[in-house]
């Protein structure tokens, strides 16, 4: 059950990316400048509090922790993070291969 709601989120994370790959094309296409969004630039637009909120926190467990790999993640196009966490997700929660000759009870 649980296996299949994560499957579920990831196909939505990549159906997602997807659609961002795609606003971004027809962006490049209208302004013939190749421009990504970023996804801080993004999670800003969704709701800004939050992010400054999941900053906050940060910083006080481990300050090295934004400068170093979160800022790196939010930097990146939107559409390579949703794509790579459904695609994470996506394996992590795929179904077991069937064992030859044994029944699973």
């Amino acid at each position: 059950m649980i296996r299949g709601f994560f499957r579920l989120v990831g196909l939505l994370l990549l159906a997602g990316g997807f659609i961002f790959m795609v606003y971004d094309g027809a962006r490049w296409v209208a302004d013939q400048t190749l421009q990504f969004t970023r996804f801080g630039q993004f999670w800003n637009d969704i709701h800004q509090s939050s992010q400054q909120a999941f900053r906050a926190s940060l910083d006080g467990i481990a300050p090295w922790l934004w400068t170093g790999v979160v800022r790196l993640i939010l930097d990146q196009p939107v559409f390579a993070v949703l794509g790579v966490l459904g695609i994470l997700l996506m394996l992590l929660f795929r179904p077991r291969k069937p064992l030859i000759g044994y029944s699973r009870n």
